[in-house]
């Protein structure tokens, strides 16, 4: 089950945009709630209040009991906007959750055990690919986060969707080979393994070719055209048979 957190608001008299200043002036930030097939409520909410949920994270995917005069609507933040000067925010849209709502969503992807990566320990680098995951889930039970277990892996592997077990009730919407996560070589390490690569292959070749100039094993059949050991080489041999008919 969701958090469920508590925010107050006021309602304020919908209009343009001379109106949405004249809210800002006040120190708050003008908004709506929409959705779940009713009309929509113009509102503003403290604007100090706003930031510190903003920048405690996680603010788009938390659910709120919206206090709107005395009246509470449970609701989810969709969006907000903000000043690129000032920092703070604008105007926020809430939606309005009626009850077995399901909400397409984006969950942050959390990393774990990163020290009991091989890879890692060998210098190798987390790379996250995908930062966060839309999925669909009903509105009672989102995520904080989806986790992606990197032990065991190693550099140049990659944890894929399909390699994660979601939670029965979300639903991804994005395809199942995805990658998440995957472990990035350090600085000259494609050099390194080439290097040890051609090494290995040459040791095996001279591993392979028989030693220069060595006697064959005791018992091993001659090379072609080579005497037996034991016979006259051919030149000695006629010259034996000239010297013996010398005698005759």
């Amino acid at each position: 089950m969701a958090t469920v957190k508590e925010l107050k608001a006021t309602a304020r008299p919908a209009g343009g945009k001379g109106a949405a200043r004249a809210v800002r002036r006040t120190g708050r930030v003008p908004g709506v709630i929409y959705g779940d097939s009713q009309p929509p409520i113009a509102i503003s909410v403290d604007g100090t209040e706003l930031k510190s949920r903003i920048v405690a994270g996680h603010f788009l995917t938390t659910l709120y009991d919206l206090d709107v005069d005395g009246t509470k609507y449970r609701v989810i933040p969709r969006d907000y906007q903000v000043d690129p000067v000032m920092d703070h925010a604008t105007h926020v849209d809430f939606m309005r959750l009626g009850e077995g709502a399901t909400i397409r969503v984006r969950i942050p992807i959390h990393v774990i055990n990163v020290e009991a990566s091989p890879g890692v320990k060998r210098g190798g680098a987390v790379n996250i690919v995908t930062h966060a995951l839309d999925v669909v889930c009903p509105a009672d039970h989102i995520p904080a986060a989806i986790e992606v277990d990197v032990a065991g892996l190693e550099i140049s592997h990659s944890k894929h969707l399909s390699d994660i077990q979601l939670p029965a009730s979300v639903r991804p919407i994005v395809r199942a080979d995805a990658t998440l996560v995957t472990i990035v070589p350090p600085s000259g390490y494609a050099e390194e393994q080439k290097a040890a690569a051609e090494a290995a292959a040459a040791a095996a070749a001279a591993a392979a070719a028989p030693a220069a100039g060595a006697a064959p094993a005791a018992g091993a059949a001659p090379a072609a055209g080579a005497p037996a050991a034991g016979a006259p080489a051919a030149g000695a041999a006629a010259a034996g048979d000239k010297g013996g008919g010398g005698k005759k």
